[in-house]
This record gives structure tokens, sequence and C-alpha cells, in this order.
């Protein structure tokens, strides 16, 4: 599934070229993805002009002249291509369910193979009160994540690290490959629970360290254009080359990384998902 350092890379791509322009036509190739398109969804998108894209957690959230949202989410399959004029690409997309024309006769394209991604529509004014928004815990970044604010989502909490950051009330936009490589730098284990991070007694050194672990591998993600594993690429069809720095992930039986350490990296199965950690370096 696309984490927040690939959802903000395509964002960045749709801002370049769908900022200020107006929506011509809309066509849905069926009537839902993982859930149903909002009644109207195609006429009311027609028409607008596109104001600004922002993100929140893994959501973007295209900004339209009236005061409405049009939200999507990637699911784990979704992707944005973006087709000039002249292009015969997406006339028979096996997968390409939306397609948005613009009026400068670009179109955005939008595929998704297994349909767990999906579209919605609403009032910015009440974004505050979207189900899928309303308890999103801070952004990842500098600006918003403090050890602070992540010591109180932490505190009391018996579950293991891994699941709490995987939590987006914890933290927004986090998943399970950049949550394995903030603990590995960190160097805290992901079977420790929250609550032994979180002391009662204020902040802890552990704490300091995910929260500035996570500041890191973030904006360094976001820089190299997300991770791909896979299928990711961006808006233009560029893959992602954060994965060419991971230091845990996918490398299971591999020597740790770290000059002082001689163990091998190991992998266990937490809340069915992979976790990959040295137990040497992480406590």
């Amino acid at each position: 599934m696309p984490e927040l350092p690939e959802v903000e890379t395509v964002r960045r791509g749709l801002e370049r070229h769908l900022n200020g322009q107006r929506i011509e036509n809309v066509e849905l190739r069926r009537p839902d993805l993982r859930f149903s398109f909002p009644e109207g969804f195609a006429s009311r998108l027609k028409g607008r002009l596109v104001e600004r894209i922002d993100r929140r957690a893994k959501y973007l959230l295209i900004r339209l002249d009236n005061g409405t949202t049009w939200m999507c989410h990637l699911g784990m399959t979704g992707r944005w291509t973006l087709l000039g004029a002249n292009s015969t690409q997406g006339d028979d997309g096996k997968h390409d369910w939306v397609v948005i024309h613009l009026e400068n006769g670009m179109r955005a394209v939008f595929s998704d193979p297994r349909r767990f991604g999906f579209m919605d529509l609403f009032e910015t004014s009440e974004q505050g009160q979207n189900k899928f928004l309303a308890k999103l815990g801070p952004e990842p970044t500098p600006d918003y994540l403090t050890p602070m604010n992540l010591a109180e989502n932490l505190r009391g909490r018996r579950t293991s690290m891994k699941a709490a950051l995987l939590d987006q009330r914890t933290v927004a936009g986090l998943g399970n490959i950049y949550v394995c490589e903030i603990l590995f730098r960190a160097g805290v284990s992901p079977r420790r629970t929250a609550a032994s991070v979180a002391s009662k007694l204020g902040i802890t050194d552990r704490v300091t360290r995910i929260t500035a672990a996570t500041h890191d591998v973030i904006v360094e993600a976001i820089d190299a254009g997300g991770s791909t594993i896979s299928d990711f690429v961006n808006v233009e069809g560029d893959l992602g080359y954060f994965s060419h720095s991971f230091q845990v992930y996918g490398r299971e039986g591999s020597p740790c990384l770290s000059k002082a350490c001689d163990a091998t990296i190991r992998r266990i199965v937490q809340s069915g998902r992979s976790t990959f950690y040295c137990p040497s370096c992480q406590r």
C-alpha cells in the first residue's frame, strides 16, 4: 500500500499539472471502487477549477473553487497518470476507472487493479467531521509531530510499538515499511510495548529518538520520491528510490548495516504483517 511519502509524491505531481486547471469532463467507467462514488460525483466535478491539492495522512485532498474537497485514497494499487492531449494511452486501460479531462487537453487517469482505493466529495468547511479524517493523529513531519504529542498518544497503551505507530490515531500516514525503518533508526524494539516507551513521568529518551527518526525517515523518503517495492510510480511514471536506503525492511537474514553490530536482520509477523528488525541494535 502506498504510504505517506508515496502519496505526497503523487500530490506534488498532480499539483504541477492540475492546479489552476478547469475540469471539462469526468468519465466514470464503473459505479464504484472500494465504495460507491458519491451521488452525482461526475456532474459535481465537471466545470470546477482546481485551486490547490493538499494531503492529510494518506489522503489526497483536491480543493475546488466552489468550496468543496474531492478526496482520493489510493488504497493498495491505486495510481494517477497524467497524459498529454495527443496520447492514446488510457483509452482502453483494463483498470482505468476514472478519467479526468482538463481544459488544456490533458487527462488525469486513475487506475486501480484491486479497487481498494476510493473517492469522496465533501464541503471543505466540514473536513473536521469527515469520518476518514476526523480522528487522525499528527502528521509525521517536523512541523507537526513533537515528542510531547507522541508521548501522549503512546502513554498507557499495552500494544507493541510496531502496532502503535501503525495506528493512524497515533501518527498519521505511517505504514509498515516506514515504521520498520523508524524503529531501527531509533534503536527501539518493535516488540516493546508503547507504555514502556512513554513514561508517565515525562518525555523519555526513546520517545525523543522515535520522533527524530520519524522526521528523518519521512523527509528522506519524500525527497527520494517514495519507495517502489512492486508497482509504485509517480504521475509521470518514475520510480521511487528510497527503497535503496532500506536498512532493515526486506533484509531478513542479511547482516545489520550498523558498523558496531554483527547480528543479522530478523523477520517476525505482528498483526499479520512482516516486521524486520535487528535484535542487537533494537532494545
